[in-house]
């Protein structure tokens, strides 16, 4: 393992150190339980997310606007 280091605010350690307590193991252990499940729920985003994004906001409307004129 290897050592890290964290920044939480006062109330969320002291949330974690009640839990820790409860649970009888140190907070470290919390911690590392807490990222371990955090990390195997995680879905990675699909790439193809996003891909037609035109960067317009009013895609319908300028389409509507655009149209081929008639033959």
């Amino acid at each position: 393992m290897r050592r890290t280091t964290i920044i939480a605010t006062d109330e969320l350690l002291q949330r974690l150190r009640q839990i820790a307590i409860e649970r009888r193991i140190s907070l470290a252990a919390l911690i590392r339980e807490a990222l371990e499940e955090k990390a195997q729920h995680h879905r990675p985003r699909p790439r193809s997310l996003g891909i037609g994004d035109s960067g317009h906001t009013d895609t319908a409307r300028r389409a509507g606007d655009e149209r081929p004129v008639p033959r």
